[in-house]
């Protein structure tokens, strides 16, 4: 890892590896990053499993697409999030 920010430094993760059971040992920078990138990872990851980029030409409805798509999950997980504690009423068979 290269970075001018952070020192080079490797810290304990508090893991252990099953295989080894010795502990896990990463660069200071890889655990900042997994530490405050969490949610823009993981919202890409939900976003490439159901492109719309890729059906259209134009790069102007790419860019339009693409921030409905943002939007549209970020509305789900704010969705998910506030009702969270709720049950699901089951419909009737």
């Amino acid at each position: 890892m290269i970075s001018t920010i952070h020192e080079a430094t490797i810290l304990n993760t508090g893991q252990k590896d099953r295989k080894t059971n010795m502990e896990i040992k990463k660069p200071y920078a890889v655990v900042q990053y997994n530490k405050l990138m969490k949610g823009i990872d993981r919202a890409d990851q939900y976003l490439t499993f159901y492109s719309v980029l890729r059906k259209t030409v134009k790069w102007s409805k790419k860019v339009v697409l693409y921030l409905l798509n943002c939007a549209l999950f970020n509305t789900f997980c704010m969705y998910r999030t506030l009702n969270a504690n709720k049950k699901v009423q089951k419909l009737p068979t």
